[in-house]
């Protein structure tokens, strides 16, 4: 009876030795994992906004906000005839000639910037809040205007060049930092809900019980970061070339590379923060607190430079800061591989030694 049940057995066996196998890389457990990555990501509508349309969104109104205008006129007020004559030689002023009582009213009532009355002995007096920039603007325009109008004469002729040109206006300094603080921000928030999301939900349980090497788990997250780079990064550059004339005048080959160091370092350092926690929460506020220094003093929204010059090392030795800092000089002044070299090693450190404590620190159930 035994040998009549083992040849349909061996017959089994061969039939399925002799079976076409599948694809080996379709297969494979790392492209399973990073495939399911990329549809967690994409199913998201709260990710899908924050990656894609809010870079848009605050690009789109920082740049309305610092567009090439004309200069502010500044209203300012003066009490006689004469000093409100003389006031009006200067262009950048709107004078109104008013009574004494609704001069001062207006300037109460911030209706005008300054106030001038005249003084003992033919000088002017100027009224002002100096804690306001616009009344302190308003000051150095009314008393030049009153200087030219008694017969001063600039020692030295001057004129103004305005820098116009792309590259050198405020949306062209703004794209670059959105740019990197959106790599940073779809790296470390996607990867680190993933994360507690599946061992919240026992998931990770699950998958160690099966043969699948534990670091294809964690290459997973970091190889599907690169399905969605290249929309990321598209739509940002294309929105800020198309719309306000943002430069690339490095080469699309070096800038390419950036932007995968940068979105794999910020991956590592999204797997290492997302290593311990087990709830949302922890996770969540674990990130708030890496990223939001970042995005203060990294020079996102405005110069790095503008903080003390002992945190400088700091504040350049974080992955943010090293990202904008060779995004900008790519862009904006075209420099290659070896210009930016520094920046892109303290990207590489932080990708090699926060991927190296992730795999260490891991937490799996």
């Amino acid at each position: 009876m035994s040998d009549v049940t083992a040849v349909p057995d061996l017959r089994a066996r061969e039939a399925a030795r002799k079976a076409p196998r599948p694809s080996a890389w379709t297969d494979h457990p790392l492209a399973q994992l990073t495939l399911v990555r990329f549809l967690e990501f994409i199913r998201e509508p709260e990710a899908l906004f924050w990656v894609f349309i809010f870079p848009i969104l605050l690009a789109a109104g920082l740049g309305i906000a610092f567009r090439n205008r004309p200069a502010d006129v500044l209203k300012i007020a003066a009490v006689t005839p004469q000093l409100a004559q003389s006031l009006r030689n200067e262009k950048l002023l709107d004078v109104a000639q008013l009574s004494t009582g609704a001069a001062e009213e207006a300037l109460r009532t911030g209706k005008v910037a300054l106030l001038a009355v005249p003084g003992p002995s033919g000088s002017v007096v100027y009224q002002y809040d100096d804690t306001n920039p616009e009344g302190r603007t308003a000051r150095m325009l009314a008393d030049r205007a009153v200087q030219r109008a008694a017969g001063r004469v600039d020692p030295v002729a001057s004129t103004d060049q305005l820098l116009r040109e792309p590259g050198s206006r405020y949306i062209d300094f703004l794209i670059p930092g959105l740019l990197g603080m959106n790599l940073m921000g779809s790296a470390i928030w996607g990867m680190g809900f993933a994360i507690v999301d599946a061992r919240r939900k026992k998931l990770m349980k699950r998958l160690v019980a099966t043969p699948m090497p534990r670091h294809y788990f964690l290459l997973s997250f970091l190889l599907s970061r690169l399905l969605m780079l290249v929309v990321e990064v598209g739509v940002v550059l294309g929105f800020g070339a198309v719309v306000f004339g943002v430069p690339v005048r490095g080469s699309i080959a070096d800038l390419v590379l950036l932007c995968v160091l940068a979105s794999m370092s910020f991956s590592a350092l999204g797997l290492l923060i997302a290593s311990r926690a087990r709830t949302i929460e922890a996770a969540s506020g674990l990130m708030n607190c890496v990223m939001m220094p970042m995005w203060i003093v990294s020079g996102v929204f405005f110069s790095s430079q503008r903080f003390p010059d002992f945190v400088q090392p700091i504040i350049h030795a974080l992955p943010l800061t090293a990202a904008i800092d060779a995004l900008r000089m790519n862009m904006l002044q075209g420099a290659g591989i070896a210009q930016i070299g520094p920046q892109m090693g303290v990207l590489g450190v932080w990708l090699i030694v926060c991927f190296a404590l992730a795999l260490k620190l891991f937490r799996w159930r």
